[in-house]
């Protein structure tokens, strides 16, 4: 497999200085392709509508998000996705946005039945789609959302919890932390806001956001320092 040099010491929180648009792939599961909102489409999308309007980045933003997709899925068509991508001849995405790992913390059939994916394979299964990412560009992860543990089971079938979720989250977050990725802990500053504001942003199904939710996590991804330069008009 063809892969790039890693960049060295590439620190995303430190303003770019472009003076054209990025070209920018969001990679994961439902939370990139924004179910759960029929209004705005998800956080993905209405960060590419204002990388559209006038006097804007202009960042060219794919939503490649895939409803289901675990880890070992988005690692299968990272590459391609990424090759496909560069628009110009000889060009490719200058940053990768990933965001996965809640559909391997469920668990199947009943609340105590075995994770989607098991855990020590889901660690070894992270560190290799990060280390695969960072071959080919500058990455940065958007964490995963606290599921209402109220409303499970999921499609009569997928069980989620908080203590699963918070278990992949930290192991994606170590192994971010590892390799210098910045990572947007979106679990942890849900649960810090309470119940009764997650449950007026989260779905009926339990599962994934609402309309007010993906703008809560818009904001969230939006002022987060990895991101926000970003997001600021181009430099001249």
């Amino acid at each position: 497999m063809q892969t790039f040099e890693r960049p060295s010491s590439m620190q995303l929180s430190i303003a770019p200085n472009h003076c054209q648009p990025l070209k920018i792939i969001a990679l994961g599961d439902s939370l990139v392709y924004g179910f759960g909102d029929p209004d705005k489409g998800g956080w993905v999308e209405q960060l590419r509508r204002q990388w559209m309007l006038p006097d804007s980045t202009g960042h060219v933003l794919y939503n490649l998000g895939v409803r289901g997709d675990r880890t070992q899925q988005v690692a299968q068509r990272l590459e391609v996705e990424f090759r496909h991508r560069g628009e110009l001849r000889n060009r490719v995405p200058d940053l990768i946005i990933l965001s996965v790992g809640v559909n391997d913390s469920a668990r199947l059939s009943r609340p105590n039945g075995r994770n989607y994916t098991d855990f020590t394979l889901f660690e070894s299964e992270i560190a290799e789609l990060l280390e695969q990412a960072q071959q080919l560009c500058p990455v940065v992860f958007v964490g995963m959302v606290p599921v209402d543990e109220a409303k499970m089971p999921f499609l009569d079938c997928f069980y989620y919890n908080h203590a699963d979720q918070y278990r992949y989250k930290e192991a994606t977050r170590i192994a971010c932390n590892k390799r210098r990725i910045p990572y947007l802990d979106i679990f942890d500053q849900w649960i810090e806001r309470g119940e009764l504001w997650r449950r007026k942003h989260i779905s009926d199904d339990g599962l994934h956001p609402n309309t007010l939710g993906y703008q809560a996590l818009l904001e969230d991804v939006i002022n987060w320092e990895a991101l926000a330069n970003y997001h600021s008009p181009l430099a001249i």
